[in-house]
């Protein structure tokens, strides 16, 4: 077994996210951030952001992200891994270009990232890995000496993903009313991406019919509905369901849509549901907005009673998931035997993404891969 205090090479650690508006004046640069390159008109983005002024204009996901840094500095501290913890993100301050410019003037020259995406896909992983790319060839323009970098895995099926998910679920069938629970189904929701690109998902052995991402969240749905039903005794029927669609109608997205999802078990008589965000790290607006804003509207409606189960968001127990994916790559990197913790039948994920794997829209530089121009 690697040493759980010994993370070298490795002396940093990048918590890399989305990133989010923290106040209205904020909004619409944000989206444009985000939108950069698809000649989309400032008015339409004031629309867009409709969902943020709901809020206003604050996305949670920044306070978040500040939560999950206590908590793995924290942890980290307890257990005894001297590891710095920074934050970096693609849309929003603090920015990715400027932390790495930071953690060089720190003098971090191996660096591990952590992304806030459990799956793979283009835009949950091989798209951070381009603006990982983009930074460094910013700092590289500047003179700057780069550091290497690599990516912690998939951790999807690591227990202290899945425990706090299966604990959530739990609870929002315990808070249904007790004539109701037994029959409740669950939604195991997710962001729906194009067909396109999730038949593409995954290492080329694993693309086609949705690769990688679509058989990653059955996976995680089966594991959580099977513990449920050993820890309750009640057998809930369940389904995988999208949320989140935007882009033009024309081009085949994830389906079924989840609001959709309840107007077909409502019309099936089922007596109530448990909405589980399985594909989102914490509780950020589309799931705020897109599930509990929309998808509550739609169950009221239908006077459908539904429960939405938490996301994992600073859980202790993904805090310490993340220190033994941290250990585990180090033992990795240090040419160790290591057995890679995780669950199901789809068991660990690569630790290097190889040629091929989640291919991009155009072809861009990424790093923290076998393509990588920064090895």
């Amino acid at each position: 077994m690697p040493d759980a205090r010994d993370a070298s090479p490795y002396d940093a650690l990048l918590l890399l996210s989305f990133g989010g508006p923290e106040g209205p004046d904020d909004v619409v640069p944000f989206l444009e951030n985000v939108t950069r390159g698809r000649g989309i008109p400032k008015e339409r983005l004031k629309e867009v952001g409709q969902h943020y002024f709901l809020f206003g204009g604050v996305s949670p996901i920044n306070d978040q992200n500040r939560a999950l840094l206590d908590a793995l500095r924290k942890d980290f501290a307890e257990h005894g891994l001297d590891l710095p913890v920074y934050w970096g993100n693609r849309n929003w301050a603090p920015y990715l270009t400027d932390t790495l410019r930071e953690m060089v003037g720190d003098g971090r020259r191996r660096v591990l990232v952590l992304a806030t995406s459990a799956y793979a896909s283009y835009s949950g992983c091989r798209q951070y890995r381009e603006n990982l790319a983009d930074a460094l060839a910013a700092l590289e323009a500047e003179g700057l000496e780069l550091p290497k970098i690599d990516k912690l895995r998939h951790y999807f099926n690591h227990p202290g993903f899945l425990e706090p998910m299966i604990d959530g679920v739990i609870r929002s069938l315990a808070e249904l009313d007790e004539d109701v629970r037994d029959g409740a189904h669950i939604a195991f929701s997710t962001h729906s991406i194009p067909t396109a690109s999730a038949d593409t998902s995954g290492t080329v052995e694993d693309h086609g019919d949705g690769g990688a991402y679509v058989r990653q969240h059955l996976d995680v749905a089966k594991l959580i509905a099977e513990a449920v039903r050993e820890r309750t005794g009640v057998d809930h029927p369940w389904q995988l369901v999208y949320q989140s669609r935007s882009g033009a109608p024309h081009i085949p997205w994830l389906e079924p849509d989840i609001c959709d999802h309840l107007e077909e078990r409502h019309a099936a008589g089922v007596p109530a549901m448990v909405i589980a965000p399985i594909g989102f790290v914490s509780d950020h607006m589309e799931v705020l907005y897109d599930l509990d804003t929309e998808a509550k509207a739609k169950a009221e409606e239908l006077g459908l009673p539904m429960r939405r189960s938490a996301t994992v968001g600073a859980d202790p127990r993904f805090a310490a998931a993340v220190r033994e994916l941290v250990v585990e790559r180090a033992a990795v990197e240090r040419g160790q035997e290591v057995t890679p913790c995780a669950l199901g039948p789809l068991g660990a994920s690569h630790h290097l993404c190889p040629v091929g794997c989640c291919p991009a829209r155009a072809p861009r530089p990424a790093a923290a891969g076998a393509d990588s121009p920064y090895a």
